[in-house]
């Protein structure tokens, strides 16, 4: 990533949001834009934010996060058919 070393993509604005998050939580099932250290906005859905991030941030980085006071646990997977090499 441009700008931030070897820092892991979106770890600043992570971190900003659980710093953040007992403030943000009267906003819950709402969604932040989050720029580094900064929030920049909440919005009532995920198209608004993602909208504002990009009309603010251009093309550089930022995240849109939905505020919630629980993260749920997500499965992804990459089900093909086929067996787990070993």
């Amino acid at each position: 990533m441009a700008g931030r070393g070897t820092t892991m993509a979106l770890e600043q604005e992570m971190t900003t949001y659980e710093h953040n998050l007992p403030s943000l939580l009267e906003h819950e099932g709402k969604f932040a834009v989050i720029k580094g250290d900064e929030i920049l906005g909440v919005y009532e859905t995920y198209s608004d934010a993602l909208e504002f991030g990009y009309d603010k941030c251009g093309l550089e980085d930022f995240m849109v996060k939905q505020i919630s006071a629980v993260e749920p646990i997500l499965y992804f997977t990459r089900d093909i058919g086929g067996a787990c090499p070993t």
